[in-house]
């Protein structure tokens, strides 16, 4: 089992928490553009209250551990460990009442390149223990606004992950999907669940736009988020997002496992 001194120790060595890859500059630019609602950072939630830049930088210094002083403007941000820790206890009590409830489940992420295993570990464990993970809405496209204009993608599935392949992109099966931040495609995945009179999840699990766009609709969302991804952090402080656990979400995809298993051991679903 891994212990909790041997995952701090992890998330230190990795820079998953602690000093960050993520510079300030970038933080400080999502909290701005959150503040002014711009919907490239507020990932499908609309929140209730009016938040400002200095709400946000202290709800994220709170959350994260990031430096709650404004005129800290530039290098790397700093995550702090034991906020890491914590919510992914917080996040193994919401699988764990997931598999206990033998809850049905969707798994979505943004980040196919990066936390695509994370999540399938997750998906494995929680088939094994008799809940449905849903894959609705296989090979349906999805028209996102990119910065090169309106571009059609296409939803995929890769061991009970949702995704999004890019234009072009054939190859079912593979992590190869685009790096979004849009709500747009868990939106198109409970479409697609109501039309066709099929299961809805009671839990999402994911990162950017499917852990806001389900917690928006009232659905239990639980996820992963960095530094300037201050929307899921809002979610929870407003009550939308469960549990939002603060982690840099760019490392290489081999250094998320051990949290994978520190997951599933808390929530006593280790194989």
């Amino acid at each position: 089992m891994l212990s909790t001194g041997a995952l701090r120790a992890h998330l230190l060595a990795a820079r998953i928490a602690g000093p960050v890859a993520t510079p300030r500059e970038t933080s400080l630019r999502s909290y701005r553009l959150f503040a002014a609602r711009d919907p490239r950072v507020l990932l499908g939630l609309d929140p209730d209250r009016a938040w400002g830049e200095r709400d946000l930088l202290r709800l994220m210094a709170d959350k994260c551990g990031v430096s709650d002083d404004p005129g800290h403007v530039s290098g790397p941000d700093v995550i702090d460990p034991e906020r890491t820790l914590a919510a992914l206890d917080a996040f193994a009590q919401c699988i764990a009442g997931a598999a206990e409830r033998r809850a049905p489940v969707l798994f979505g992420t943004g980040h196919p390149h990066r936390l695509l295993g994370f999540y399938a570990g997750l998906a494995d464990a929680l088939s094994a223990a008799g809940c449905a993970v849903l894959t609705p809405a296989q090979g349906r496209s999805v028209d996102m606004t990119t910065r090169f204009g309106v571009r059609t993608y296409y939803l995929d599935y890769v061991r009970g992950v949702a995704l999004v392949r890019e234009p072009g992109v054939r190859v079912p099966g593979s992590a190869t999907g685009a790096h979004t931040h849009s709500p747009l495609p868990v939106r198109a995945v409970l479409e697609e669940a109501v039309e066709a009179r099929g299961v809805l999840p009671e839990l999402v699990v994911g990162d950017h736009g499917w852990v806001c766009g389900a917690g928006q609709l009232g659905i239990e969302a639980i996820g992963l988020a960095d530094t300037d991804d201050p929307a899921l952090f809002v979610g929870e402080a407003e009550g939308r997002v469960s549990v939002a656990v603060p982690l840099d979400d760019g490392v290489r995809p081999d250094y998320y496992r051990p949290l994978t298993r520190y997951v599933l051991n808390r929530a006593r679903l280790s194989q």
